[in-house]
């Protein structure tokens, strides 16, 4: 399992992408989308969008490989990723620095890559968005780190410039994973 996480800006949902239009028609790979609490049309990733009513219903049902809360929001995991896994294809999930004590419980081989970005950078692509303002915008750079916490195999991703430059390395990694997917 390799959950990609990092600050907003740091273009984890590009990077992701990225990887899938290089895997496009190869087998062994599963880019899992999550189930989050959010509007479809709220932009952002491409998720399964679900109210809090159902993604409650969900999670007691045990919908869920992982699940956490952050910034208002609900987001899943599916558990059909075990089913990927247990066939021996890399899987592939957007997830959280804070929700990473979850996935490491949910998956005994798990691989972290932490997508990060120059503050300037975060900066711009923030403001790009439109969603906060720029006092905002550095108040959240100012309290926000790009380290991850815990005892996980983290890959460090710059992506402050070109995304061919950030996918080669997140191409490496997923190669290298999908050598070692085998039990």
């Amino acid at each position: 399992m390799i959950v990609i996480v990092g600050p907003s800006g740091a273009g984890k949902d590009t990077l992701m992408d990225y990887a899938a239009a290089q895997l496009s028609g190869r087998p062994g790979f599963h880019f899992t989308r999550r189930v989050i609490t959010r509007s479809c049309d709220a932009g952002g990733e491409n998720h399964d969008a679900v109210s809090m009513h159902e993604f409650n219903q969900l999670e007691d049902a045990g919908a869920f490989a992982v699940s956490w809360q952050a910034h208002g929001l609900k987001y899943g995991i599916p558990a059909a990723v075990y089913r990927h896994l247990e066939a021996g294809d890399v899987v592939i999930a957007n997830g959280s620095r804070s929700a990473l004590p979850h996935f490491g419980t949910a998956f005994s081989r798990l691989k972290v890559v932490n997508i990060v970005a120059r503050p300037d950078v975060l900066a711009r692509r923030l403001e790009q968005r439109g969603r906060e303002s720029r006092d905002d915008i550095l108040r959240r750079l100012e309290r926000s780190s790009l380290a991850v916490a815990g005892d996980f195999d983290v890959t460090t991703v710059d992506n402050s410039g070109a995304i061919e430059d950030a996918g080669k390395t997140i191409m490496q990694v997923l190669q290298q994973s999908a050598g070692s997917s085998q039990p």
